[in-house]
């Protein structure tokens, strides 16, 4: 120990804050010469300089001190103890299942695969590209369908989204969607949300009630459910063509396990099949994050919502993955998008995808016959018969007895059987107070089986030994629902069904991507910041992954106390009086919003407010939204330094005054900068009549500087994918909670069949899950715990001391596009590329290649402005990193003007070529430039090189050619 440690205070040496050093990059050793750099004398000065002193908050964030790593983790441990985790057989699109783990361990925990961002730059994602296709693959032979797309968020936003698309669709003029009445709760629910402000009126009924009410109601679209939600299996064939008859589009939403052994949708008509991968190998979390499936026809796939992979080809004709029909994707298209979605959930689909691969045909056949087996020998026992299931039925308890019961002895007996199956480690599903429902799955064993038997034995003396239970080999699927159709006869399928297969093939697809274990992410608006393992530990802790989303509540009282506590920690830090967990992305945020508004201005007797005024700079998701909502999306110019125009946005409030429900504004602004009369703007919305919703993508510059609710806002989502550490996993998953003030606190969502308690009771929902994506709440809860207050607050200084940074090493070499008043940026910047292209040809994508060729993931391209990159470093990179990316930069400026001195021709340029590949250095070199300049082109990226797997992509042939499946073996290889 250095002798000065030892008269040093205890308190010092207890190390409260070692979190906060270890989670931002520069240390005080560098933080002078970085101001320095950047023209300034203090940290405190550049605040100053870049936040407006009338948003400044005056007081620090009422928040505890930090906490240290293992400090954090044991509290959490004490709070995940108070959770109580059952078997739970309630079912309802919930499951328990086995993740295989090789897939656990090298996958799911692994940094390689969960820091990666969305594959928007193709040739540094092959890897998570591959796995995906691989999902779409396994997705189309279950359905039946021809297409699939990467996932979304979950089963009923999926089924939401069906409605929507089939409306786009449908050659019905009608306005009536038919919902089967036998659909999961939550799904109900959700559509009935999303109808609402479509103006679509929802009818419910059988299947079989169909075949009449086509010829009543002009029905455009319906879902129907297989399995029901009581279990319950039929042929649709029928109900299908004559809603079809008419010219309705018919989703199904079904259950891929089922799906196994059951015939699929696609032979029985379906137009859509949709559902949750959950069971498929990721753990139930309370409620999410999993993946949600969706199938359709070629005939609709650019109607279709979400994300596609399909394969094109790179420079050298070899085969290569990238996301396809981007056009279609709401940054692009705005108001008039498909949908609002803006990511997906590739981490769960990867963990599908590989499920499927390791269990293949065969294991996946075996699995779900075990299901089904013991789930009718089950049925047997108890004397239920007369119905066909898969995986689940209803108990009518006291059927069959000789002598008739009252209602409330019945229900006594009941409540028995619920006590003793709780006493014993099970959840039923209570139906009502005579019906109990029962869903087996893959973790259910013999021993499960006898022990419910038991428990209904002692009511119901229905109890019988498993084996003679099993002698008749019982089945409840009929000849005609029993899949005959091959699935899974891709050899991605067949190949990788030993440890070492497995391992080597993601070790061998992680190697193909870029993530945050290799190098920065400078994602402008993206905020690829450190996910620090501490964070990640919890989410795997049986406490929290194997809770089922509507067990008793009395079972999740760690969950509870979490939630709560994650709640009252962004309250603190926004300013709001209310926080709804439910939203499980900020597209699903922006909606929650907005529809909170909708909700509260309705009730107050202004239901016509259906404008929305929302900034030329926003991001699509903005519009997109709005038009969800049922409103009006009414631009707001911007100036000539990319502040909204105030006399404009004046000028439309006033016009709009009578219809103005709300101004969408991003803050700071989406081109980076703290826009002086965001006060006045929230203002002048609120004279008008109108309510604030700010869009929270660029929280991270304003944790402990400022808060939403003391500038203006009436409601905001709250990125935790972004700002508080939750990863993108590569496109998802991700979080959205919303904070409101108090007035629209009533009014936010609620559940149908998990209620929260609150004002807000009544409310439908806008998610599958009462809290979203539940489990990975552990990661923002130990972020915020481990930094504090004082921790999160510098965290925001450094990130726009890293992003000033950046713009002044870069300024001389690409302008900076916009900046405040005093000349400093938020925390990120924009680069104007566009007089570099009218000068060379040479465009922000070609920048983009080229920076993989020196290790380094591209920052935003062409967004918020056309022709731009936007960088956000975040304050998680070291003044090392950024000084490496700086450098990259430069030395391409430097490759620039050899163009524009005509040493090189634009064609023959390395930015022209780039990426490199291996490949590229076996061929005879004839390039003007040197095989070290392709691929080495500064002396520290040979310590870490990252080759990319392909050459670059050809986008334009893969839209004209779309292939969405697992491309042929020959080419595989």
């Amino acid at each position: 120990m250095h002798a000065d440690n030892l008269s040093t205070p205890l308190t010092d040496l207890e190390h409260r804050d070692e979190f906060v050093g270890r989670h931002i990059g520069p240390n005080e050793r560098v933080i002078g010469g970085m101001l320095a750099a950047i023209g300034t004398a203090t940290l405190n000065t550049l605040i100053s300089e870049t936040v407006p002193t009338s948003i400044r908050t005056q007081k620090p964030l009422d928040l505890p001190p930090p906490m240290t790593e293992h400090s954090a983790l044991a509290v959490l441990k004490t709070i995940a103890a108070k959770n109580v985790v059952k078997k739970s057989l309630i079912g309802q699109g919930y499951y328990g299942t086995h993740t295989p783990p090789v897939i656990l361990r090298n996958l799911f925990e692994n940094p390689g695969w969960y820091t990666a961002y969305t594959p928007y730059q193709a040739e540094i994602a092959q890897g998570r590209l591959e796995a995906l296709l691989n999902y779409q693959q396994m997705v189309v032979d279950l359905t039946g369908m021809e297409i699939a797309n990467a996932s979304l968020l979950d089963e009923a936003t999926a089924a939401a989204e069906a409605m929507t698309m089939a409306r786009r669709v449908s050659k019905s003029k009608g306005n009536v969607f038919f919902v089967d009445e036998a659909s999961f709760p939550q799904t109900i629910d959700v559509l009935k949300t999303r109808a609402t402000y479509f103006g679509f009126d929802l009818v419910f009924g059988r299947p079989e009630d169909v075949a009449s009410l086509v010829d009543t109601h002009e029905i455009f679209g319906a879902l129907l459910q297989y399995p029901n939600a009581r279990g319950e299996i039929t042929d649709l064939t029928m109900p299908i063509a004559a809603l079809k008859g008419k010219g309705a589009v018919v989703a199904v939403a079904s259950d891929l396990m089922a799906l196994v052994l059951l015939k699929p949708p696609g032979e029985m008509g379906a137009d859509i099949a949709l559902g949750s991968s959950q069971r498929f190998g990721v753990p139930m979390g309370f409620g999410g994050p999993h993946a949600a499936f969706f199938a359709t026809r070629e005939a609709h796939v650019r109607s279709m919502p979400g994300r596609i992979i399909g394969v094109s080809k790179d420079a050298r004709g070899k085969n290569a993955y990238r996301m396809a029909l981007q056009t279609r994707e709401q940054h692009i298209r705005r108001e008039k998008a498909n949908s609002n979605i803006c990511t997906s959930q590739v981490l769960l689909a990867n963990i599908a995808g590989m499920y499927a691969c390791w269990h293949g045909p065969e294991g996946l056949r075996r699995i779900a016959a075990r299901i089904h087996r013991l789930t009718a020998i089950l049925a047997g026992g108890l004397g239920v018969d007369g119905k066909d299931y898969f995986d689940s039925f209803e108990v009518k308890v006291g059927a069959g007895a000789l002598h008739a019961r009252d209602s409330a002895s019945l229900a006594s007996e009941t409540a028995k059987i619920h006590a003793a199956a709780l006493v014993a480690g099970y959840n039923l599903r209570h139906v009502d107070d005579q019906t109990i429902g029962i869903s087996l799955d893959e973790t259910t064993t013999r021993d499960d089986v006898a022990a419910l038997l038991s428990i209904f034995g002692k009511a119901m003396d229905h109890a019988a030994p498993i084996e003679a239970l099993d002698a008749a080999r019982p089945c409840a699927i009929p000849a005609s629902l029993q899949r005959r159709s091959p699935i899974l006869a891709h050899p991605v399928f067949n190949m990788h069904h030993t440890e070492h297969g497995m391992l080597r093939y993601l070790k061998r697809l992680q190697n193909r991507d870029m993530a945050l274990d290799h190098s920065m992410i400078p994602l402008g608006s993206c905020t690829m910041k450190l996910n620090a393992a501490a964070e990640m530990i919890p989410v795997s802790w049986p406490e929290f992954s194997q809770m089922h989303p509507f067990a008793p509540l009395d079972q999740a009282q760690g969950y509870l106390e979490l939630i709560t506590g994650l709640e009252n920690q962004l309250k603190a830090i926004t300013g709001f009086d209310a926080v709804c967990m439910q939203p499980n992305s900020g597209a699903q945020g922006e909606y929650a919003g907005l529809v909170a508004i909708r909700r509260y201005q309705a009730a107050n007797g202004q239901g016509q407010r259906n404008v929305c005024l929302i900034p030329k700079s926003a991001h699509g998701t903005n519009p997109a939204t709005a038009q969800m909502c049922g409103l009006e999306v009414v631009a707001v110019a911007c100036d000539d330094k990319g502040n909204v125009d105030v006399a404009d946005l004046q000028a439309k409030a006033e016009q709009h005054a009578a219809n103005l429900a709300c101004l969408m504004l991003t803050y700071p602004s989406t081109h980076g900068v703290f826009e002086e009369a965001v006060k006045d703007i929230c203002a002048i919305v609120h004279t008008h009549g109108g309510q604030v919703y700010m869009d929270g993508a660029n929280l991270n510059a304003q944790v402990g500087l400022c808060r939403p609710a003391d500038i203006g806002a009436d409601v905001s989502h709250i990125n935790l994918h972004k700002t508080f550490a939750i990863p993108h996993g590569g496109g998802g998953p991700g979080m959205g909670p919303i904070g409101l003030k108090a007035h629209l606190a009533p009014f936010m969502a609620n559940h149908a069949v998990q209620s929260i308690a609150g004002p807000h009771d009544g409310q439908g929902a806008v998610s599958a899950a009462p809290w979203g994506s539940a489990s990975i709440l552990p990661i923002s809860w130990m972020y915020i715990t481990m930094l504090g207050g004082s921790g999160l607050t510098r965290a925001t200084e450094i990130a726009i001391l890293n992003a000033n940074y950046v713009a002044a090493h870069l300024k001389d070499h690409y302008p900076v596009l916009y900046t405040g008043k005093l000349g400093r940026v938020a925390h990120e910047c924009i680069l104007d590329i566009r007089a570099i292209k009218a000068a060379t040809g040479i465009a922000e994508i070609d920048i983009a290649k080229r920076l993989m060729d020196y290790g380094f993931h591209a920052p935003t391209v062409s967004f918020p402005v056309a022709g731009t990159l936007m960088v956000e470093p975040t304050e998680s990179e070291d003044k090392a990193e950024l000084d490496r990316f700086c450098a990259a930069m430069i030395a391409i400026r430097e490759e620039i003007r050899r163009i524009e001195q005509g040493e090189w021709t634009l064609e023959a340029s390395p930015l022209k070529n780039a990426p490199h590949t291996e490949a590229d250095l076996m061929d005879e070199w004839t390039r003007p430039y040197s095989r070290e300049q392709a691929v080495f082109p500064l002396p520290w990226v040979a310590e870490n090189k990252f080759w990319p797997y392909v050459n670059r992509i050809d986008d334009v042939h893969g839209d004209r050619n779309l292939y969405c499946a697992c491309v042929p073996m020959e080419d595989y290889e």
